[in-house]
């Protein structure tokens, strides 16, 4: 889980520039054709939307505005590359947040058609799975891939020769999206997640028996709305300000139901597929007491747990160029024509005509 490391590129290299920019994060980043990390830029709007506990999507997208073109030329100086030396531009197209997209989509069209490059449009998800590939080479298909963020929790078998098959998913919030929200009824600044992570670590988990939802159900389904709802009955009850203590016992608490029941889907899908790597990816992949959790039960059975470095876990642009290099070396090119979606399940591009 080390951090990957600026290579200097041969002279045979392939670049791409990766966009990303579906939420609340704008970055620029090049990649090789073979996985090596020239440059990554990222901006973090994290003071944008301090003040509201979560994030604003209209202050997301006039963010990007003022940000995009810097965050592109920072990575560019970074790879010491030229957009001549660029082979094609790799931009999300989805899912996210559609004023966000529309930002790094647009900027990226501008950017190759000025150039005269080529550019294809990523699935946002299909680059958190890339991002696990690129930082273990020896992460090979078949494997199952556990993708938990803000937005997103679902397990996934990715194939070498077909797209990603989903095999559950949330039936209501997504895993960070509980975070966040737990996170707001504690009184913690936004970032919520890490915020409540790092107050876990002052906290007996085994403090509250929070409920574990779906874990010992039929199905590789996940749902968090109830062990939400469960968390705010809980602080409800000390009908007072809490302590710091009393806070750190139930955010321990909630962390340790959340990531149990990722652990317990993953143990579940593995067995059913037989499969016997496991990547976790995603802004939630980053937690520390997840990463630890899955590592300990992949020793006690017998299956590997790859996650890339922290750096890759959150939004960035590395893994869209990762994603998008096959595509463009393959002659690909979504050209002007490229659309945004908000939502579109893995493997599928509609903004490819064929599709």
């Amino acid at each position: 889980m080390n951090s990957p490391k600026h290579i200097k590129r041969s002279p045979q290299a392939k670049l791409v520039l990766g966009i990303e920019s579906s939420c609340d994060e704008c970055a620029a980043a090049v990649v090789t054709d073979d996985y090596q990390i020239l440059a990554s830029s990222v901006h973090s709007q994290e003071e944008v939307h301090s003040d509201y506990g979560g994030v604003v999507p209209e202050l997301a997208s006039r963010d990007h505005v003022r940000n995009v073109s810097e965050v592109t030329s920072d990575a560019l100086a970074e790879a010491g590359a030229k957009p001549r030396d660029l082979s094609g531009v790799a931009v999300t197209a989805g899912p996210g947040l559609m004023g966000s997209l529309l930002v790094g989509l647009s900027f990226g069209k501008a950017f190759a058609y000025r150039f005269g490059l080529p550019m294809v449009g990523v699935h946002h998800l299909a680059g958190h799975l890339a991002a696990a590939e690129l930082a273990r080479p020896d992460l090979k298909r078949p494997y199952l891939g556990l993708v938990v963020s803000g937005g997103h929790t679902a397990l996934y078998e990715v194939t070498e020769k077909k797209p990603p098959f989903l095999l559950g998913e949330t039936r209501d919030d997504a895993v960070g999206e509980a975070f966040d929200k737990v996170a707001v009824l504690l009184g913690l600044p936004f970032p919520g997640g890490p915020s409540l992570a790092r107050l876990a670590d002052e906290g007996d988990e085994q403090a509250i028996s929070f409920p574990r939802p779906l874990s010992n159900k039929p199905g590789l389904d996940f749902s968090y709305s109830g062990l939400k709802t469960s968390v705010a009955l809980e602080v409800k009850s000390y009908g007072r300000e809490m302590t710091r203590k009393e806070k750190a016992d139930v955010a321990a608490s909630f962390q340790a139901a959340a990531t149990d029941v990722l652990v317990a889907r993953s143990i579940s899908a593995l067995k059913k597929t037989k499969l016997r790597q496991l990547a976790v990816v995603g802004g939630v992949a980053a937690n520390q007491r997840l990463r630890r959790s899955l590592g300990e039960a992949g020793n006690r059975l017998g299956f590997e747990v790859f996650a890339p470095p922290v750096s890759l876990c959150t939004d960035n642009a590395v893994m869209i160029a990762a994603a998008g290099a096959a595509s463009l070396i393959a002659g690909e090119d979504d050209g002007l024509s490229l659309s945004a979606f908000s939502r579109v399940p893995l493997g599928l591009a509609p903004w490819r005509q064929d599709e």
